[in-house]
């Protein structure tokens, strides 16, 4: 059986990856094709358990080192339980975020090395990568909108942190999809959800 191809959406805060996920497993079931929409941290219930821990907003958080501790084992067992044996069985995996933004978080913002977040990936996950990761970069604007909206007063834990923060997360996958442009295909994510998803399905040589 033909091995499924591995999506992953990332970006910051507000960029929209939630809705193209689930806009790009539309268009696919439509042509016929199996897929399997996930996403980081999460997709399992261990998975979904640890990410809990992460998000809430109770108690004082995290230190960097065990945060990034904690997203891998979130990211092993989601590997080992669905993305693996999904891809396995033919089905595409369409996954909204995953090692890249803690490339970004844990490392660009939280000041882990790129080393050290891929050395807890190889250890944990095997080093698995996407065959193509779709950046959506929004202006700074729009993303202040759009999580006006969507948050209010209310974000997580990682999005609630100060705008220093995120512009480091930012210039840092901007860095990787410099670094990495067979793997990253870079999409602007300032328009409607319709146009921004055919960006995602040009890049994917769906149209």
């Amino acid at each position: 059986m033909k091995r499924g191809r591995f999506i992953a959406f990332e970006g910051g805060e507000g960029a929209g990856k939630s809705t193209q996920t689930r806009l790009l497993a539309e268009a696919l079931r439509e042509r016929g094709q199996p897929c399997v929409v996930t996403r980081e941290p999460g997709g399992t219930p261990g998975a979904e358990a640890i990410r809990a821990l992460l998000l809430g907003t109770e108690g004082e958080g995290w230190h960097p080192r065990a945060e990034a501790l904690l997203f891998a084992a979130a990211r092993s067992d989601h590997v080992e339980r669905l993305i693996v044996p999904a891809l396995e069985r033919g089905e595409w995996v369409i996954c909204d975020r995953f090692v890249d933004s803690s490339r970004a978080y844990q490392g660009g913002g939280g000041g882990l090395s790129d080393a050290e977040v891929l050395d807890l990936h190889r250890i944990g996950s095997g080093g698995i990568l996407p065959d193509l990761t779709l950046l959506v970069e929004v202006s700074p604007e729009v993303v202040a909108r759009r999580l006006a909206v969507r948050d209010g007063d209310n974000a997580d834990r990682i999005g609630g942190r100060d705008s220093a923060y995120h512009a480091a997360v930012g210039a840092a996958f901007r860095r990787f999809a410099d670094a990495e442009p067979a793997r990253f295909a870079r999409i602007d994510g300032d328009g409607d959800a319709a146009s921004v998803h055919r960006a995602v399905l040009a890049a994917l040589g769906l149209v």
